[in-house]
């Protein structure tokens, strides 16, 4: 039984072995994440070189995603690695330091505009909320803390302001330098970080279409201001990404749940695909199975309807790589199997384009009707797309001649990306052709009945304009 939600995998020196990255693709992994919060340029084009070469060898698409690092306000180091801060005591950080000398007294700070955004009183959150400051004043370039919640603090840790509302854009020098590589190597999709409106997405967009890529954009929610703006962000963007950990953050660990599910929600609405991110299985990090909270966590993302789950640490530096996608697929499946088959999200919608006229007759038939699969011949991935956004329980295997419309495709739950060119064909024979083809490759079988959308013109993006009911013979 296949799954059909997708599991995204970060890379890292976990996975760097050319047998284990072979081996996270056999066991499940959809989509591979290079984080350019770490790494060098060498080692991206490395690993993307290396899970083209295995997905080819095991005749998979494997989606590519660029995680930019954004305005991430972080410490320097310090002489020691980390100091033990302790409740009630003084701290500073201070832009105008030694970025590695840092001590129980204070340590650098990279955002010298931090100390004009805070106000007396103000809490920061470092190390993913950890540790708690409470701001005592400012001057230019500095800012002084008494220590509310103490820990140990390690080299170069987040900031964040408890509750949100610093001023930093989306793109930072780094991540525009990180785009345009990202662009180079052909990626499918970008992450932008710290997304606060449309605007942020609209300039990541211009500057991915004046380096001549066609990579979608995915917006991180990781910020209080962005959840005013979902639906403008969502109208720019081809996805979300609920990034929680610095999203609970700034709104609080209890509120996470709410508004991922509602996150969720309203990309489906919007036909956008949705990833759930964080700490999804971070035991495996360093144990061989997760905990039965993990299990329930990643079971709810798949029965909210999330199109993805990712792994971070746990398959980049973690112990366990494939065990950990082997535990997620394992819980995919288990949830998948408790899901409604049948869904009326966007089933009541008025429509203004034919092609999803067309794909919403498909999933309405396919789930009345005794069929197997759908199967949309598709230009640009928006007819599955749409049947994806869509719940049903039939497989949708989505046939393109176009490399990064199935690397994008890689992403959308239920579909099932699969090289086809239909440009030396004839129209009239399509149907009967992609059958055998499918059937040479073991995905339908004689006896099936499946569901076919296609256009009148072949090679014409945004054509789908016919639904057929075939018997596979």
């Amino acid at each position: 039984m296949e799954k059909r939600t997708k599991i995204i995998a970060t890379l890292g020196p976990s996975t760097d072995d050319p047998g284990v990255l072979s081996d996270l693709i056999a066991s499940g992994v959809d989509v591979v994440r290079l984080n350019f919060s770490h790494g060098d340029v060498a080692s991206h084009r490395r690993r993307v070189q290396n899970v083209r070469m295995c997905a080819q060898s095991q005749n998979r698409v494997i989606g590519i995603l660029a995680d930019l690092q954004g305005p991430k306000i972080r410490i320097g180091a310090f002489q020691s690695g980390s100091v033990m801060l302790t409740e009630g005591q003084a701290f500073r950080l201070d832009s105008r330091c030694e970025k590695a000398q840092g001590d129980e007294s204070g340590v650098f700070l990279d955002y010298s505009a931090l100390a004009d955004q805070v106000n007396i009183h103000q809490q920061l959150s470092l190390s993913d909320g950890k540790i708690i400051l409470s701001v005592t004043a400012c001057s230019p370039g500095v800012v002084d803390t008494i220590v509310i919640t103490g820990g140990e603090l390690k080299d170069h840790q987040g900031i964040n302001l408890v509750g949100g509302g610093l001023a930093s854009g989306a793109l930072t020098d780094k991540d525009r330098s990180d785009l345009s590589i990202a662009c180079e190597l052909c990626v499918d999709y970008i992450a932008l970080s710290f997304v606060k409106d449309a605007q942020d997405i609209l300039q990541a967009k211009a500057l991915i279409q004046s380096s001549r890529s066609e990579a979608h954009v995915i917006a991180k929610i990781e910020r209080l201001e962005a959840l005013s703006h979902i639906e403008s962000i969502l109208n720019v963007s081809d996805g979300l990404m609920v990034a929680r950990g610095d999203l609970a953050v700034e709104v609080g660990d209890a509120e996470v749940p709410a508004i991922q599910k509602q996150l969720i929600h309203q990309a489906k609405a919007a036909a956008k695909p949705v990833i759930v991110a964080t700490q999804m299985m971070e035991s495996m990090i360093h144990a061989s199975t997760p905990t039965r909270a993990e299990v329930s966590d990643v079971a709810n993302a798949v029965l909210e309807g999330a199109d993805a789950v990712m792994l971070s640490a746990e398959s980049a530096t973690g112990a366990h790589p494939v065990g950990a996608v082997n535990a997620m697929v394992r819980v995919c499946l288990a949830a998948e199997s408790h899901q409604p088959t049948r869904s009326k999200l966007l089933m009541d919608k008025e429509l203004s384009r034919t092609d999803e006229a067309v794909a919403t007759a498909a999933i309405f038939t396919a789930n009345r009707l005794d069929i197997q699969a759908i199967v949309a011949l598709t230009e640009s991935g928006r007819t599955a797309l749409w049947m994806s956004s869509i719940q049903t329980k039939m497989p949708i295997y989505a046939l393109s001649r176009h490399d990064r419309t199935l690397g994008q495709l890689a992403l959308y739950r239920g579909v099932h990306p699969i090289y086809f060119d239909v440009m030396p064909l004839n129209v009239h024979v399509l149907g009967e052709q992609v059958i055998e083809a499918l059937k040479a490759q073991g995905w339908l079988h004689v006896g099936h009945r499946v569901i076919l959308t296609q256009g009148d013109h072949l090679g014409e993006s945004g054509g789908s304009n016919t639904m057929k009911v075939l018997d596979v013979a």
